[in-house]
């Protein structure tokens, strides 16, 4: 049974924050291309790009970020040159016995500093963690910390082969 089905309806007391649906005109959505492809475009050259002068630009920009289209920047780090050319896709199953082991594995997990992304999924498995280390030693380490956290009944591991299209 999945961590949904198990917690029920006890998840719907703590809900996520509801935004609403932001209207995007063809200015903001030629905004976020831009700054999609590169984040450190000055205001100045990102209005040129949209067709606007500075201070308007400034403004959509602003406003984007405030109601949470844009919800931040950030540099994408080749892996390689980091050391962390090792990557694995981890599915994990755990056998939940109440709402305090559900987040206290959450916390856990999510303070592991090789975890680069995270997910709890609906059905099977529970959750989907990408990996990222130096070699297949540091990933034995980081699997068994994960197979010592309380309620996790299964760990299967994929290490990947070549990343083909990622979207950073």
């Amino acid at each position: 049974m999945s961590i949904c089905a198990q917690v029920g309806f006890h998840l719907c007391r703590y809900p996520a924050p509801v935004r609403k649906p932001y209207r995007l005109d063809a200015v903001d959505r030629e905004i976020l291309f831009q700054l999609q492809r590169d984040g450190r475009l000055s205001n100045v050259e990102l209005a040129r790009r949209v067709g606007l002068t500075p201070p308007p630009c400034l403004r959509r920009v602003k406003r984007l970020e405030e109601a949470g289209v844009i919800s931040g920047y950030r540099a994408t780090v080749d892996p390689v040159a980091t050391g962390q050319s090792f990557e694995v896709i981890v599915s994990v199953e755990i056998t939940l016995t109440d709402l305090g082991t559900l987040r206290d594995f959450e916390a856990a997990v999510a303070g592991f500093d090789e975890v680069v992304e995270f997910r709890r999924m609906f059905g099977r498995p529970d959750y989907f963690l990408r990996v990222l280390v130096a070699d297949q030693t540091e990933y034995e380490e980081h699997h068994m910390k994960l197979l010592g956290l309380p309620a996790v009944s299964r760990v299967v591991s994929h290490q990947t082969m070549k990343r083909i299209k990622t979207r950073d």
